[in-house]
């Protein structure tokens, strides 16, 4: 896969050029963007710079939406989510590092309901992956991956943003 090689900064780039056209023919001027914590915040920040919106930025924080407790289990350090605007009627840009299973979405989209309805949302992904579970997909994205079974990626951050391949050797030891 080409992608694998490319820095973060190179996706940003490419990302943001791709929300740009997709904000363009959408016809949408002044979006409120939400970022998802951590990695999809981090995104989100620089996103928001480089787009100038006037809007604070959102960040959703959505252990308490995820279905998948039984398999990760609690984390201790769940923090609120921060939305300091009105959802109710606006253009909604979300934001995630690394769009795989799709639950990670379909999570945030729970939540942001519950703060009201959006006139749309459109979904931004650093890294778009393999191995959908729920059929979600991005509408902007900075490259696309495919990995093998075991394989993930890992955004590290916030700054400087890096990104990795991780195999199932190199987590075992870390």
């Amino acid at each position: 896969m080409s992608d694998r090689n490319l820095s973060p900064a190179v996706l940003l780039d490419r990302l943001e050029a791709s929300l740009r056209a997709e904000l363009q023919r959408r016809a949408i001027a002044d979006p409120a963007m939400i970022g998802i914590h951590s990695g999809g915040a981090w995104i989100a920040e620089h996103l928001h710079r480089r787009l100038g919106l006037r809007e604070a930025l959102g960040s959703l924080n959505i252990s308490f939406y995820r279905d998948d407790f039984s398999q990760i289990g609690m984390h201790p350090q769940v923090k609120p989510s921060k939305l300091p605007f009105r959802v109710d009627g606006r253009d909604i840009v979300l934001v995630d590092d690394v769009l795989y299973t799709g639950r990670t979405i379909r999570a945030a989209l729970n939540e942001i309901f519950d703060y009201g309805r959006p006139a749309q949302v459109v979904l931004a992904v650093l890294v778009d992956r393999d191995g959908r579970q729920i059929p979600i997909q991005a509408d902007c994205r900075g490259g696309k991956v495919a990995l093998t079974p075991g394989q993930r990626i890992k955004l590290t951050g916030p700054e400087p943003l890096g990104l990795s391949v991780q195999t199932p050797d190199a987590m075992e030891g870390r």
